[in-house]
């Protein structure tokens, strides 16, 4: 099934930015990081990335909308890296978030979400596009390996 971007209304931003944070959150903690931590992880990414309250063309938030007009998920790609914010390098692109919705998953959709991405990325400049998957999620890390994503670092730790 095709899927396409439309970016996200300012009346939809605030609802999104919570969600994307919240997931943020709930995935930190999986990790092992504490609730307050995570809460000020996540709160601080976000006050980072969007300071101005909605997004731009270089830190843009997109609806993922299929052939019958549904939102089925979101995509957040920006200027940046893994550091965060903007690393200074306009060629250096980032998907900072991307989510099919449950009841949407298997459909193809969050494939063709990382070629619209990439279509996106390099018509604004960019010559290379990262992301970032936390370890315990091996459906996405199964589909960023079959579409050419290669690990450049890997974050390692044993609890004690």
């Amino acid at each position: 099934m095709p899927v396409h971007l439309v970016p996200m209304s300012p009346e939809r931003f605030p609802a999104w930015l919570e969600r994307s944070r919240g997931e943020y959150e709930r995935d930190l903690v999986v990790t092992g990081e504490s609730e307050e931590d995570a809460r000020r992880h996540s709160v601080e990414s976000m006050e980072g990335a969007f300071a101005s309250g909605a997004p731009t063309a270089h830190n843009a938030v997109f609806d993922l909308v299929d052939e019958f007009g549904r939102t089925v998920g979101y995509l957040w790609v920006g200027r940046g890296g893994s550091g965060g914010g903007n690393s200074g390098d306009d060629a250096s692109w980032w998907i900072w978030d991307v989510l099919v919705d449950e009841q949407h998953q298997g459909r193809g959709f969050g494939r063709e979400a990382m070629h619209l991405a990439e279509e996106y990325a390099r018509s604004q400049g960019a010559e290379t596009l990262g992301l970032s998957v936390f370890a315990f999620n091996a459906a996405a890390r199964g589909l960023y390996d079959s579409l050419g994503y290669e690990p450049v670092s890997v974050k390692m730790r044993k609890t004690l």
